[in-house]
């Protein structure tokens, strides 16, 4: 009995041993693992959001997050496609010539529905609206695009639309009629006539005329105006037979003014001065005309131009409108504000009447207060079939 008590007092002895080493193992196990019994839940593990694609403004156009959206409204189709094509063109040049890639351009066709073509752009997110080419298009599209904060830079040339968010481009009948004018004073002319077409231009052109005239210190002894019924213009001419003069000015574009100097020449005018108007600038063939030689008209510098057209034609494989320019120069400008426009940003509006102005393919230019370029201009002759500068542009404002 008392060894199978031993023998049993033994064998839980050794149970109770047993027990303790495992015991302490497992305690120094656990302890060599860094872990405290018992073990505390992990905290929660939390995950950046993955990135998000920028959002598209509309299906298949990107937001762009480093870019500056600028529209262009010009027709593409119709009776202007012409003319609308080589001022897209133009801007495409620009901006490899220009190397940016700050800025992007969309185009719209305004001969479709300047209103369509305008709330498109606006849709798409676009800060800036370059164009359109047509006065009428401007009054459709600037309500649109000044209820959404976006300037208008705008190809035309019509006064009337100029303010109040839209800002003009084009070339000046005022500014070149009173640079012509200016420069026939300075070259002893002081008395003048005018020929001017009938219609809203002729109108503007003859009171630029008359204001420029009184300025100057000279004097208009006839102002005639003609209009599209046969006989209109020699009648017109003739009646301008009433006093002797040394210049007229013939308002209207090249090949009109081409029709009316032989008559002119016939009839009181042997020796009189032709004097022009912007219009005669969009003619790349008007030195060839024999009709107009001697001639003089204000232009924006032509310097740049012939290089232009050389590289233009060379990668469109035709010859630009001479008011593509006003396109290319829309983009120089544009890329020389993005320096300090931040993408997605509204259009700093208040940088387009830096009083330095800008320097383009036409020259310098800088918006008066009524947001109408003011241009440097030359005075060109038309000689020996090809044009001159006979009084050359200034070259900046100076900040006056």
């Amino acid at each position: 009995m008392a060894e199978a008590a031993l023998s049993s007092q033994r064998g839980v002895l050794g149970y109770l041993r047993r027990a303790v080493v495992l015991a302490s193992l497992a305690l120094v196990a656990a302890c060599s693992s860094g872990r405290v019994i018992p073990e505390s839940a992990p905290p929660p593990v939390v995950k950046a959001p993955p990135p998000v694609a920028p959002r598209p403004i509309s299906p298949g156009l990107p937001q762009d997050v480093a870019r500056h959206r600028v529209a262009l409204l010009v027709p593409l189709t119709g009776s202007n496609a012409g003319v609308g094509n080589s001022l897209n063109n133009a801007t495409q040049l620009a901006l490899l010539d220009s190397q940016s890639e700050a800025v992007r351009i969309t185009t719209y066709d305004t001969a479709k529905g300047a209103a369509a073509a305008a709330q498109r752009a606006i849709d798409e997110g676009n800060k800036l609206i370059l164009g359109p080419l047509l006065a009428d298009d401007v009054r459709t599209v600037l309500p649109i695009a000044r209820a959404a904060h976006v300037p208008v830079l705008s190809f035309s040339n019509d006064a009337s639309v100029a303010g109040n968010g839209a800002w003009l481009l084009g070339y000046s009948p005022t500014q070149s009629i009173e640079r012509v004018v200016d420069f026939a004073k300075e070259s002893g002319i002081s008395n003048f006539v005018g020929l001017m077409p009938s219609g809203v231009y002729g109108e503007r052109a003859s009171t630029a005329f008359l204001r420029a005239v009184e300025a100057s210190g000279g004097k208009v002894l006839a102002l005639e105006t003609y209009d599209r019924a046969p006989g209109s213009m020699n009648g017109a001419i003739a009646r301008l037979n009433k006093a002797p003069y040394q210049a007229v000015l013939l308002a209207g574009p090249a090949n009109s003014a081409a029709v009316a100097v032989p008559v002119i020449r016939r009839n009181g005018g042997a020796s009189a001065r032709l004097l022009g108007t912007e219009l005669w600038n969009s003619d790349s063939g008007i030195g060839a005309n024999a009709a107009l030689n001697g001639a003089w008209f204000a232009s924006v510098p032509n310097k740049y131009y012939r290089q232009y057209a050389g590289k233009y034609r060379a990668r469109f494989g035709s010859a630009p409108y001479r008011l593509s320019t006003l396109g290319y120069d829309s983009v120089l400008l544009t890329v020389r504000i993005a320096r300090d426009w931040h993408p997605g940003d509204d259009f700093p509006v208040a940088r387009l009447s830096d009083r330095d102005g800008f320097v383009g393919l036409d020259g310098a230019f800088r918006f008066g207060r009524d947001g109408i370029a003011e241009r440097a201009l030359e005075v060109q002759e038309i000689k020996g079939g090809t044009t001159i500068a006979v009084s050359p542009a200034p070259t900046g404002f100076g900040g006056k």
